[in-house]
């Protein structure tokens, strides 16, 4: 019913669209509607996720439900963290799943497959961004093991950020 498969650079409509998308349905009210317009518009566009696609160091993955991609994680081994003195972690850039979607424990499956995939090549943990005000996100996280390292602030615009925490998990 539901299937992990890596992002290849043909995908590159694929992961603008539910990039965009995602975005939105979990950050869509953090800012103004023309503040995160424009964001999307510059993140989130073919030129950008191809681009991200064809980046060797980026490892992304798409999930699928009912043959239907339904959320994609994206992933970046040996990425230091000035919080962290590990050496061999791995960044969980992104991970998001669509609004119905959610309650399918899908999002729990997609983070399970990037951990082991991040041990598998000999990484000793994961960190991350999570925006303060995305209970359900920091919550997800935290029952998972995550442990707040530290804050950050997400720039959305030049006249807006979100506060960040950084989150870790040692393997």
């Amino acid at each position: 019913m539901t299937s992990i498969l890596k992002a290849e650079p043909k995908d590159f409509q694929l992961l603008a669209d539910i990039g965009k998308k995602t975005f939105i349905e979990s950050h869509g009210n953090s800012a103004s509607m023309m503040d995160i317009n424009k964001y999307v518009s510059e993140k989130y566009n073919l030129e950008v996720s191809e681009k991200e696609l064809n980046d060797t160091h980026n490892i992304y993955h798409f999930i699928y439900y009912d043959e239907q991609a339904v959320g994609y994680s994206k992933i970046i081994f040996n990425s230091e963290n000035s919080n962290l003195k590990n050496k061999n972690i791995t960044k969980l850039e992104r991970l998001y799943l669509l609004k119905p979607y959610y309650s399918l424990k899908l999002g729990l499956e997609l983070l399970n497959f990037n951990i082991q995939l991040s041990k598998l090549n000999s990484q000793s943990g994961m960190w991350l961004f999570v925006w303060i005000e995305n209970h359900r996100a920091f919550n997800f996280y935290q029952k998972t093991g995550f442990k707040v390292i530290g804050n950050y602030d997400f720039k959305i615009s030049e006249n807006h950020s979100n506060p960040n925490y950084q989150m870790f998990l040692k393997y």
